[in-house]
């Protein structure tokens, strides 16, 4: 089961790998008697289990804390996928970049992005907390499981939070790929047929 130990420590790691920044950012996990999700203004890489808060599935806190501003994005991430029980959303310089652009994540330029993601779009913009931007966000999460926010971040989700951070932490490095190849002209593209090899390998039909 998911701690408040698990939480410190994810945040140490994506500040480690240079995933978050400042106070940006928060990370939750699903249990039994609700979630547990880092407090409204805490710098990710210096948590302590003070910063650390108990809600409940519709948002309410159960102690005298203030959860993340974000919480309802958790909320309803956690309503729509139950195979979901845990939840980052950081601001990665590259994914930010991409983000930030309006730019989709979808070239087929190494087998790994497309095995792990297929693409990671991006969700369109909305107020950071609003009721819009949980709208715009949750539903391009019922079939991938990182996406962008625009001119804001990215989001990874996952059965624990060590496979979410993996999953934040090779989608910030699709994106820095992406980039670089950008810089050096463009790359040599996977064919359609490749593509579709690496799909049904993913699905285990080859």
């Amino acid at each position: 089961m998911a701690s408040l130990e698990d939480i410190i420590n994810i945040g140490k790691k994506l500040y480690n790998n240079d995933l978050t920044i400042g106070t940006s950012g928060n990370i939750s996990i699903k249990t039994d008697n609700g979630i547990l999700i880092t407090a409204s203004g805490t710098a990710l890489g210096n948590l302590t289990e003070e910063d650390i808060v108990l809600i409940d599935f519709e948002g309410n806190e159960k102690e005298n804390k203030k959860a993340s501003s974000e919480k309802m994005l958790h909320v309803e991430i956690y309503k729509q996928r139950s195979d979901v029980k845990a939840i980052i959303h950081t601001h990665p310089v590259y994914l930010t970049t991409f983000a930030a652009c309006h730019k989709t994540l979808d070239a087929p330029i190494m087998s790994e992005n497309i095995i792990y993601f297929e693409d990671i779009p991006v969700a369109p913009y909305a107020m950071p907390s609003s009721k819009e931007l949980v709208e715009n966000t949750v539903k391009y999460l019922h079939d991938r499981d990182v996406v962008m926010m625009a001119n804001h971040g990215a989001i990874a989700i996952a059965d624990n939070p060590g496979n979410a951070f993996l999953k934040m932490e090779t989608a910030e490095y699709y994106a820095h790929v992406t980039l670089n190849t950008q810089l050096l002209g463009g790359a040599k593209m996977l064919s359609f047929k490749d593509v579709q090899d690496l799909i049904n390998l993913k699905h285990n039909k080859i």
